[in-house]
Parts: structure tokens; sequence; C-alpha cells
């Protein structure tokens, strides 16, 4: 698995690999879309086997994400910088401008009512070209209003591809789980490093759209086209 050493430690290192982003203008759509193909594969290898392979898939359109592969309740879909934070950590929000970003994701039942709805509508917004403080609102509107579900209950998805690029300089980082906590604060998981392998959180720290990561060993990882899904059984 590729990453850079250096984005495993610290916030302020992170934010450092992050200007290539924060160029405050939209690329082409196109550059944000995948072939079709590529991206059902890239979706599939977003979880465990047990979870992933009988998953309903989506794939990014210019219009958002659509329906491409029925399947049961979970959902896996390849997210791109339009998931960035809402709020927090700041310098992030930016990532809606990086289209090279490719996040294979798989959202477990709850997470697929509550929780997908959020990604879906700031992947909608971005397209339509709105800039990450105009996105924030529209969110915090839609979620005060009921338009998004209200989240009353801990959820999670997992990230386990190793293929997934998180940022320009950042790359596959380690598999791991989001677990979608509201509210919660990084001292409430144990105060650990931003970029650590270890529990964080990673996202919007006390508001409704707080996300904790739980690194998972890298050996784990979900590989395309190769055998080393075994250990997802």
């Amino acid at each position: 698995m590729r990453r850079h050493p250096l984005a495993l430690v610290h916030l302020c290192t992170l934010i450092a690999l992050v200007p290539a982003a924060a160029q405050h203008a939209y690329p082409p759509v196109d550059r944000y879309l995948m072939p079709r193909d590529e991206e059902i594969a890239l979706a599939r290898i977003a979880a465990p086997r047990a979870i992933s392979d009988g998953a309903t898939i989506k794939v990014l359109t210019r219009s958002g994400f659509v329906g491409a592969v029925s399947g049961n309740a979970n959902v896996c879909m390849v997210m791109r910088g339009f998931s960035a934070p809402t709020y927090t950590p700041a310098p992030f929000r930016d990532l809606v401008y990086d289209a090279t970003v490719r996040a294979p994701i798989c959202f477990i039942g709850q997470a697929v009512r509550t929780v997908m709805p959020y990604y879906e509508l700031r992947t909608t917004l971005a397209l339509a070209g709105k800039t990450p403080d105009e996105i924030a609102l529209a969110v915090r509107d839609a979620y005060a209003t009921g338009k998004l579900p209200h989240r009353e209950t801990t959820t999670f998805a997992y990230m386990w591809s190793a293929h997934q690029h998180l940022a320009s300089g950042i790359d596959a980082w380690h598999p791991h789980v989001m677990i979608f906590i509201p509210n919660y604060d990084n001292a409430m998981v144990g105060g650990n490093a931003f970029g650590s392998a270890l529990p964080q959180v990673t996202d919007d720290a006390g508001t409704p759209f707080t996300v904790v990561v739980i690194p998972v060993a890298d050996s784990l990882a979900r590989h395309l086209g190769s055998a080393h899904s075994v250990h997802q059984q």
C-alpha cells in the first residue's frame, strides 16, 4: 500500500499536503468522473467481501450519484473530494476542488439511511458549483428542516480499499472503519493525533456530522484483481 509517512502523524503535516486542493475553483466535471465499469470495480473493494459482494453500487454522474448495480441494503460508492468535511478541519473543506480524490466506501444498514444522504447532498451542491461556505449553509439548513435525516444513533461504513486516494499527497493511508457518532470530539476517543494509526475524530468534531476513524491492519486492505481479499471472508 502506497502512502506518504509524513501524512500519518500530525494535522499540521497533513495541511502541508493539501495546497493542490486549495485552488478555490472547480476543475471541469469530467475530471471527477470515471469509466462506469472501473468505478463499480473500485466501489466493490471498499469493504470485506461479506459486506460488498452483494451490495448496491452507485456511481457518480454529472448530476450526482445514481444506482448502477442493484443489491442488498448495503451501498458502496466511490466518494470524491465533494465529501470533504463541512466544518473542520478547515483546510480540508477545500478538498472539493481536488478532482483526484477517489474514496471507495460501503455504508452499512442505518448509515445508508442517515449518513449517505448527507454525502449525496454535498456532492450535488458541489456539482452545482457551490463553495465550501455555501455547502455548509445548505447542509445546516437541510439538517435543521429535516431534509437530511437526523442522526440519533451510531452508524458506520468501511473504507478498506488499497486503491483509495484521499487527497493530493496523502494517497491511500490505512484501511479504516468510519464511525458516525454525532457530537463527539477527539478527547472522547482518546485524544489521539490526527493522522495516527489510532482511533481519532477526523471530521466535524462536536457537530451532528462527526466522523471517528478507526484504522485497521494494512493486511486487511482489499486490492483490485488480487487474492488479498481472503482475509475479508
